[in-house]
């Protein structure tokens, strides 16, 4: 179940937390946990963490309990990774150009136009590059619980419909934190800006900028069509959501407790991909029905020839190996 926290009262709370269980250690009756993500109430990856937090306390008899703080209650991406690498914060499932900021290898998932679907993507990530990016983590205090799905990327904005990258030029996009992201909208001769995604609505709103990329059922669940009335099907890139959680918070658990929670998080990321996947096809239909909004389908392989160069950048890095060996593997 979700609750409402403040940032400030959480860190309290961790504190006080964390000083119970120096005292009392591994025989108390019940250890609780925080999960902190920055989706939106009806979000899939909120539903998904939701029943990831039932399925723990279910399977563990009520002996671990999370509390879930969605909508960047407990700050956004980047700092719910900090919290998570201090152990101030035990799970979250945060969003990949955040955590490409800590494992730039995860940034690579996002080229242009590299998975033909979101089953495509998850064919190549739970098999050797998944464990190839999960040993990446391991320095860092994090334990990679399973790769979510953040969605096929689309285009909206307050202007007019995409269709070349012409339409693109002088537009200013909004993105995440993500250097991939930024790479794409240059490349196809936009102009970016970062915005948390909780200032989304506001900022396309009032103008700050002209549009912005997202699964649909980002741009669905945060309301972001109501600003946005041209809603261009580019797919220019999938990303994941990564599912993370502190070896700090690991290690408050024994042995058979871990087994559940890396079973409920399997679990729940069945149910995440799956709720993201009949989104697309519910939220396409309804935006194509809203007399409001205009959809189209732009001329993809003009955007694909566009930000070729992007691959040249990345495998260009100091991890280029692992960039060749990510396109070899999706084939």
């Amino acid at each position: 179940m979700s609750v409402v926290l403040n940032r400030r009262a959480f860190l309290g709370a961790s504190a006080a937390l964390c000083g119970s269980f120096a005292i009392i250690g591994k025989a108390s009756a019940q250890t609780t946990m925080t999960f902190g993500h920055g989706a939106a109430p009806g979000n899939p990856r909120t539903v998904a963490a939701d029943k990831f937090a039932e399925l723990v306390k279910q399977k563990t008899d009520g002996a671990v309990e999370i509390r879930v703080a969605g909508s960047e209650q407990l700050g956004n991406d980047v700092a719910m990774l900090t919290s998570l690498r201090t152990g101030s914060l035990d799970f979250t499932a945060n969003s990949q150009g955040p955590v490409s900021g800590i494992v730039p290898e995860v940034g690579a998932l996002g080229l242009p136009f590299l998975f033909a679907d979101a089953a495509a993507a998850f064919r190549v990530l739970d098999g050797s590059i998944g464990e190839t990016l999960a040993a990446k983590f391991d320095p860092l205090g994090i334990i990679p619980l399973s790769w979510w799905d953040n969605g096929v990327r689309q285009i909206s904005n307050t202007k007019k419909s995409i269709n070349v990258p012409d339409d693109l030029k002088g537009m200013k996009i909004r993105t995440p934190a993500d250097p991939m992201t930024i790479d794409i909208f240059e490349a196809l001769g936009a102009s970016t800006e970062q915005i948390a995604f909780s200032e989304l609505y506001v900022a396309l709103q009032q103008g700050v900028v002209d549009g912005q990329e997202n699964p649909l059922a980002n741009i669905a669940s945060a309301k972001l069509y109501e600003v946005t009335p041209y809603i261009s099907m580019s797919s220019h890139k999938w990303e994941s959501t990564p599912f993370l959680m502190s070896k700090i918070a690991a290690a408050r658990l024994n042995e058979d407790q871990m087994k559940v929670v890396k079973e409920a998080a399997k679990e729940a990321g069945d149910l995440q991909r799956q709720l993201m996947q009949e989104a697309d096809a519910k939220y396409l239909k309804q935006f194509e029905d809203d007399k409001a909004l205009t959809v189209n389908v732009p001329d993809r392989d003009a955007l694909r020839k566009a930000t070729a160069s992007v691959y040249d950048k990345w495998q260009a890095k100091p991890f280029g190996d692992f960039v060749k060996e990510l396109v070899a593997a999706v084939g």
